[in-house]
Protein backbone atom coordinates (compact mmCIF):
# COMPACT_ATOMS: atom_id res chain seq x y z
CA UNK A 1 0.00 0.00 0.00
CA UNK A 2 1.67 3.22 -1.57
CA UNK A 3 2.31 6.14 0.98
CA UNK A 4 1.11 3.88 4.15
CA UNK A 5 3.02 3.59 7.04
CA UNK A 6 4.17 0.67 8.41
CA UNK A 7 3.20 0.11 12.12
CA UNK A 8 5.94 1.25 14.81
CA UNK A 9 6.87 3.80 11.83
CA UNK A 10 7.39 7.61 13.01
CA UNK A 11 4.29 9.22 11.91
CA UNK A 12 5.21 12.91 9.97
CA UNK A 13 3.96 14.64 12.90
CA UNK A 14 6.45 12.78 15.42
CA UNK A 15 9.38 13.75 13.20
CA UNK A 16 11.32 17.33 14.31
CA UNK A 17 11.23 20.13 11.75
CA UNK A 18 13.23 20.34 8.62
CA UNK A 19 15.81 22.56 9.46
CA UNK A 20 15.82 26.08 7.89
CA UNK A 21 17.10 25.97 4.29
CA UNK A 22 19.17 29.65 4.75
CA UNK A 23 19.38 31.46 8.03
CA UNK A 24 17.15 34.81 8.55
CA UNK A 25 18.82 37.99 8.25
CA UNK A 26 18.52 40.35 10.88
CA UNK A 27 15.86 42.55 9.38
CA UNK A 28 13.86 39.05 7.88
CA UNK A 29 13.80 38.10 11.84
CA UNK A 30 12.78 41.61 12.69
CA UNK A 31 9.76 41.46 10.41
CA UNK A 32 9.10 37.76 11.71
CA UNK A 33 8.90 39.32 15.31
CA UNK A 34 6.33 41.90 13.95
CA UNK A 35 4.59 38.94 12.38
CA UNK A 36 3.76 37.24 15.62
CA UNK A 37 2.84 40.60 17.31
CA UNK A 38 0.18 40.34 14.31
CA UNK A 39 1.09 43.13 12.52
CA UNK A 40 0.01 43.96 9.14
CA UNK A 41 2.07 44.53 6.48
CA UNK A 42 1.53 48.25 6.25
CA UNK A 43 2.46 48.35 9.98
CA UNK A 44 5.78 46.78 9.91
CA UNK A 45 6.85 49.30 6.88
CA UNK A 46 5.70 51.98 9.24
CA UNK A 47 7.34 50.64 12.09
CA UNK A 48 10.41 49.94 10.21
CA UNK A 49 10.44 52.50 8.12
CA UNK A 50 10.57 50.93 4.33
CA UNK A 51 8.65 50.99 2.11
CA UNK A 52 5.40 48.18 1.96
CA UNK A 53 6.94 46.63 -0.95
CA UNK A 54 10.44 46.14 0.83
CA UNK A 55 8.30 44.55 3.82
CA UNK A 56 6.84 41.65 1.11
CA UNK A 57 10.27 41.23 -0.33
CA UNK A 58 11.18 40.38 3.12
CA UNK A 59 8.12 38.31 3.73
CA UNK A 60 8.90 36.49 0.35
CA UNK A 61 12.42 35.56 1.56
CA UNK A 62 11.70 34.57 4.74
CA UNK A 63 8.57 32.25 3.72
CA UNK A 64 10.69 30.67 1.08
CA UNK A 65 13.50 30.23 4.00
CA UNK A 66 10.88 28.53 6.33
CA UNK A 67 9.75 26.74 3.81
CA UNK A 68 6.11 27.81 4.32
CA UNK A 69 3.14 30.09 2.37
CA UNK A 70 1.39 31.88 4.82
CA UNK A 71 1.99 34.37 8.12
CA UNK A 72 0.46 31.85 10.46
CA UNK A 73 2.77 29.25 9.15
CA UNK A 74 5.62 31.21 9.23
CA UNK A 75 5.20 32.14 12.88
CA UNK A 76 4.45 28.76 14.12
CA UNK A 77 8.02 27.35 12.22
CA UNK A 78 9.26 29.95 13.46
CA UNK A 79 8.55 29.05 17.26
CA UNK A 80 9.26 25.22 16.44
CA UNK A 81 12.67 26.01 15.51
CA UNK A 82 12.77 28.68 18.24
CA UNK A 83 13.77 31.70 15.95
CA UNK A 84 10.67 33.49 18.10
Amino acid sequence: AAGRLAPGAPRPEDQPPAPVVEELSGREREVLQRLAELMSTEEIAADLYVSVNTVKTHLKSVYRKLAVNRRHDAVRRARELRLL
